[in-house]
């Protein structure tokens, strides 16, 4: 039989076996966790460190495109929206009270004044005029009676055989009848004038409508439509608005020379016609804070329509001589408007401007560059100042930057050519006052340093 002290001894050996692997299990996963560690670290050296050969930060060349600032003459365009309106509209009615018995005209004809539009059965005007006539033969004739008698009347008192109360009588009986030929008389012109009434002519030059009344229907001077609506289209207008902010500066330029006015499509891509600046209205809107201005249009080529919604572009003036670089090339930072130049040697130098106004994609500076100095048009977000860049092929080259390209074919553009819009850099470049840089009406973007 066992004694208590060897059941002891005999329990007590595997508690200390077990005790003992579990504390190399745990010795195990700890040099684990620390190999794990350790490879993470090392690995994130290892990616944190640069490759072999590799520049630093500051020696990375950025690649950019660069224009040249050029001196060149700029138109200054204000921008409008507006609707066009015929000079004149007129809707054609009767003037007397009839039966239309043909209508001279085609839709959509042109017609110049006193052309036949339609015609109302003439007879009963014919004969109110035949009546006016009878009649007035009748009354002449006993107006030629009563003065006869009144010189027989006169001739009879000079020798006292008659009073001189029957002398007034007959005189007043003459008056009476001459009054009366002259009311025939007027009934005679009244009759000549509904005749002619009644031959419905073109009061204007101009393109006829839809026709709204058929042969053969009663016409009433009173209708509230009339036959025809004929509306001039040469020369025709255009009204549109301005910001009242520009009134001053188109007020002194109209009082000194015309202002050529362009009308475009409503995406701006098609030249509609090109006029001059006629009115300017005598009211400012409170409502919008804008003031309406009406250009005048020759459209011989019917190109411009009553009501079509258009987008006019007023030359204000040209600036002469003045310093342009692309809209695109000028940033904005604490210190205010900024270009970044590139230097001789390749490197990116920062230099604080002054921008007088952006037109389309261009900006015109007015301090801080000189002709001929290359600025940076894309790729300012990388740069820094002493920055490395790599300017692209080509970009130095030629007479004008790309936002010059840009403003030839919206300054000069031939004609039926439409200029394009500024890039949204632009409006990062020098935001203009209002009305002074008018976005051209194509609404396209483009940057202003394209290669």
């Amino acid at each position: 039989m066992m004694t208590a002290e060897s059941t002891r001894e005999s329990d007590g050996r595997p508690e200390g076996k077990q005790a003992g692997g579990r504390r190399w299990i745990l010795v195990v996963l700890g040099l684990i966790a620390i190999g794990l560690v350790v490879w993470f670290v090392r690995a994130r050296a290892r990616d944190a460190a640069p490759p072999a050969g590799a520049a630093a930060p500051g020696d990375r060349v950025v690649p950019v495109m660069v224009a040249p600032v050029v001196q060149r003459d700029v138109p200054i365009y204000l921008e409008g929206l507006g609707n066009v309106t015929p000079l004149q509209t007129v809707s054609v009615k009767s003037l007397v009270d009839g039966r239309l018995e043909t209508v001279s005209f085609k839709e959509g004809q042109f017609v110049k004044r006193g052309d036949l539009i339609a015609q109302i059965d003439p007879r009963p005007f014919a004969i109110q005029l035949h009546t006016a006539e009878a009649a007035m033969a009748r009354d002449r004739a006993q107006l030629r009676n009563a003065t006869l008698n009144l010189e027989r009347y006169k001739t009879l008192r000079q020798q006292n055989l008659i009073p001189q109360q029957q002398v007034d009588d007959q005189q007043t009986t003459a008056d009476q009848q001459d009054a009366v030929v002259r009311g025939d008389q007027a009934q005679i012109e009244t009759a000549r004038l509904n005749l002619d009434y009644a031959r419905i002519t073109s009061p204007i030059d101009g393109v006829t409508g839809v026709r709204l009344v058929d042969p053969g229907n009663i016409v009433h001077a009173g209708d509230p439509t009339g036959i025809v609506v004929i509306t001039q289209l040469d020369p025709i207008a255009a009204l549109f608005t301005l910001p009242e902010d520009d009134l001053a500066r188109v007020s002194k330029q109209l009082a000194a020379s015309a202002i050529p006015v362009e009308a475009y499509s409503r995406d701006g891509a098609t030249l509609l016609g090109r006029g001059q600046l006629s009115l300017i209205d005598n009211q400012v809107n409170t409502a919008t804070a804008t003031i309406r201005l009406k250009a005048t249009f020759p459209n011989a080529d019917r190109g411009l329509w009553p009501n079509l919604f258009v987008k006019a572009r007023l030359l204000l003036t040209t600036r002469k001589g003045a310093l342009v670089i692309p809209a695109a090339a000028v940033q904005r930072g604490p210190q205010g408007t900024f270009v970044y130049l590139a230097s001789p040697d390749n490197t990116a130098a920062m230099r604080v401007i002054e921008v007088d106004t952006t037109q389309g994609e261009l900006a015109l500076v007015s301090k801080g560059l000189s002709p001929g100095e290359l600025v940076v048009a894309d790729g300012q977000n990388q740069l820094r100042p002493g920055a490395k860049i790599a300017p692209r092929a080509g970009d130095k080259g030629g007479d004008a930057p790309a936002g010059a390209r840009s403003a030839r074919s919206s300054g000069d553009a031939p004609a039926g050519s439409a200029p394009r819009a500024p890039s949204a850099a632009s409006a990062n470049g020098g935001a203009p006052g209002p009305g002074s840089a008018a976005t051209p009406p194509d609404g396209s973007a483009r940057r202003g340093a394209a290669p």
